[in-house]
Order: structure tokens, then C-alpha cells, then sequence
């Protein structure tokens, strides 16, 4: 007599059944996992470099667009900005934007102006504190929480750091670094693209 176990017919129905249920429940399990790593178009739009047209843009305006969730400035600085950046070049702390150079600054933008045009400051309006977002403080002179030679630039609501008129932090601030410049290109004379240059994309 055999030692094999007799399986009733109609249990094997119902193991084959489920064994079958289990196999398309793994299926369609494995298809959910597989699209949630699939990114979305919206994920993909949020990384995708941003065109911005300048053409409209006075002297002294900004513009916030948005890349990667960010908000970047645009900034169109009259000739009087622009030369302000000398008298705070002896107090800022990294005048020439040596500190992480290659996360903050591109290397076209490794001068006084921080910028490919001297007149047009693109950076990401960011604290390197906490990651508050600055106010801009433009006009020049004494104001409430900064010093009476203010020559203008931005102020962090969060914790009082002060940025001149490039983005460049003020010594004995809690901001340890300059505000970033993200890559950018000029596609014409009117039209920036933010988050790509000539090396490729952020």
C-alpha cells in the first residue's frame, strides 16, 4: 500500500483555485509597485529646466519663478546696485564665493556680481541657515533691523542673516554661505533658462 497521501478532489479544486487567486493577486501587486517607481509627469515637469522671458523687466525689478520647488529671483539692478557691490565687497563673508563653489556657485558666476550680466542677479531665494525664504530690503540707509549704511539687498525674517545685492552673506551672520546660483544660460538676449548651461542640466 502506498504512502502517498490521497487528496480529495474536491480540496485539490479549491488549491488549485487559490494558488491561482494568490498568483493574480502577485501580479497585480508587482504592476502597482512597478508604476509607483515610474515617475509622474509632474515629478518630471518639477525637475525640467525653466525658461523665463526678461524682456519686460525694469531696472530695480525682480521676478520669483519657480524650479525644482524652489523660488528663484530674477533681478534687474540699475548701475547704482551694481556699483553698491564694491563698498560691501570688505563686508560680506565670501566675497568671491569660494565656500562650496561647486554647490553654490557656477563658475561663471565667480565674481563680484555673482552673474553672467553685472545688471541681472539670478539666484535661488533660499536662507543657508533654515531654509527661510529673505525679504528684499532695496532702498538704502537706516532701516528697522539693519545697519545704518545699508546699501540694500535682502534680509531672513527667520534669524536677521543679511545679503547684499548679490546674494552674498553679510559676516557674523547665522547663515553660514551666499545665497545659490543655480546653472543658467541666456537663450537670447531677453530669455534666461533656469537649472541648465552650457555643461548640461542642474
Amino acid at each position: 500500500m502506498s504512502n502517498e497521501k490521497q487528496v480529495d478532489p474536491g480540496r485539490r479544486g479549491l488549491l488549485v483555485a487559490t494558488c491561482a487567486a494568490g498568483g493574480v493577486v502577485g501580479l497585480s501587486t508587482g504592476a502597482a509597485l512597478v508604476s509607483t517607481f515610474q515617475p509622474s509627469e509632474r515629478a518630471k515637469a518639477a525637475g525640467a529646466p525653466v525658461e523665463v522671458d526678461i524682456g519686460g523687466m525694469k531696472v530695480g525689478d525682480m521676478i520669483t519663478v519657480e524650479w525644482r520647488g524652489k523660488p528663484v529671483w530674477i533681478l534687474k539692478r540699475s548701475p547704482e546696485m551694481v556699483a553698491s557691490l564694491k563698498k560691501t565687497d570688505a563686508d560680506v563673508a565670501d566675497p568671491k564665493s569660494e565656500r562650496k563653489p561647486d554647490e553654490l556657485t557656477p563658475d561663471y558666476a565667480r565674481n563680484e556680481y555673482r552673474s553672467i550680466k553685472p545688471e541681472i542677479l539670478v539666484a535661488i531665494g533660499i536662507c543657508s541657515h533654515l531654509g527661510c525664504s529673505p525679504s528684499s530690503r532695496f532702498a538704502e540707509g537706516p532701516q528697522p533691523n539693519l545697519p545704518d549704511n545699508w546699501a540694500g539687498g535682502f534680509l531672513c525674517p527667520c534669524h536677521g542673516s543679511t545679503f547684499d545685492l548679490a546674494g552674498r552673506v553679510f559676516k557674523n551672520k547665522p547663515a553660514p554661505d551666499n545665497l545659490q546660483v543655480p546653472r543658467h544660460m541666456y537663450l537670447s538676449e531677453t530669455k534666461i533658462l533656469i537649472g541648465k548651461d552650457e555643461k548640461g542640466e542642474a
